[in-house]
């Protein structure tokens, strides 16, 4: 483990990753997940209130860094609602962000979004996936459908054994996914049944090509960021893989270059991280 800029880095790549975003700000993209990583995990989805101190701290890193990009399965829309603040700046007015929806489907950018049409799968699943949940009695009850607009997902947290009640879910969902031709996404007490040919690491691999950047930071939570993940391993470019941990999803932590405690701790990481590069030529 080596310190970087005040952080513990656990890997060779990571660190140069982070050295090359604190010497050369100007030339980085900042990536992040939304759900887990700028906002808390809670038992209803659409209450997950981005952290009070994340809109500040990306604004003030937006005006040193090439981009600054929320990679989300939300709608780019639900991003933009939640992350309002009660007192201080709001997600929006960070310069020049960028949400990438529904694993890069949809993109907002300057109050615009542009998409394809919804797969047209999702009716069946609008119809089919609330017999399903009805169908495993006690063990689904509590069980709460998410209709995402360009996708559909069942949350189980709300349950008596939400792991076993995902359990129970993964088979009859994975075989209404398959009748609709869609891709079933796992997650923390979630499967989100969406549409194939797009995920989040295709979407950050579109996004560096098109900002031409040197360096890359990708933070995120769950399995839906693995893709992110291996893309910042692979593209050609220093790059960074931060965790908001959490004692729900160790793989990710395992490939990870930092990790940090959750969103408060993605909050922390990112001052300090503008405070690094602040302070480089002083």
């Amino acid at each position: 483990m080596q310190q970087v800029a005040g952080f513990n880095v656990l890997t060779a790549s990571g660190e140069a990753g982070l050295s090359a975003i604190v010497n050369d700000p100007e030339g980085a993209v900042l990536a992040l997940d939304f759900d887990g990583t700028l906002s808390p995990i809670v038992e209803d989805p659409t209450a997950a209130w981005i952290h009070p101190a994340a809109p500040a701290a990306l604004i003030r890193l937006a005006e040193q860094v090439a981009r600054i990009a929320i990679i989300t399965g939300r709608q780019p829309s639900t991003a933009v609602a939640l992350g309002d603040t009660p007192d201080g700046p709001d997600l929006i007015d960070v310069p020049g962000l960028v949400i990438l929806g529904h694993y890069g489907l949809e993109r907002w950018e300057g109050g615009q979004v542009t998409a394809p049409p919804p797969p047209p799968g999702l009716d069946l699943v609008r119809a089919e996936l609330p017999d399903i949940i009805g169908e495993l009695g006690e063990l689904t009850h509590g069980a709460r459908i998410e209709d995402k607009g360009r996708a559909v997902a069942v949350h189980t947290r709300n349950c008596a054994d939400p792991d076993g009640a995902l359990a129970a879910l993964r088979e009859p969902v994975s075989g209404l996914a398959v009748r609709a031709g869609l891709l079933v996404e796992p997650g923390r007490k979630v499967l989100e049944l969406r549409g194939p040919g797009m995920d989040k690491g295709q979407a950050l691999r579109a996004l560096l090509a098109e900002t031409g950047a040197r360096s890359v930071l990708f933070a995120g939570d769950d399995l839906g960021d693995l893709t992110a993940f291996e893309a910042v391993e692979e593209v050609s470019i220093p790059g960074v893989r931060v965790c908001s941990g959490s004692a729900e999803v160790s793989k990710l932590a395992e490939q990870a270059d930092l990790v940090v405690d959750g969103p408060a701790g993605v909050v922390a990481f990112l001052e300090n991280l503008l405070k690094s590069i602040t302070s480089r030529d002083r």
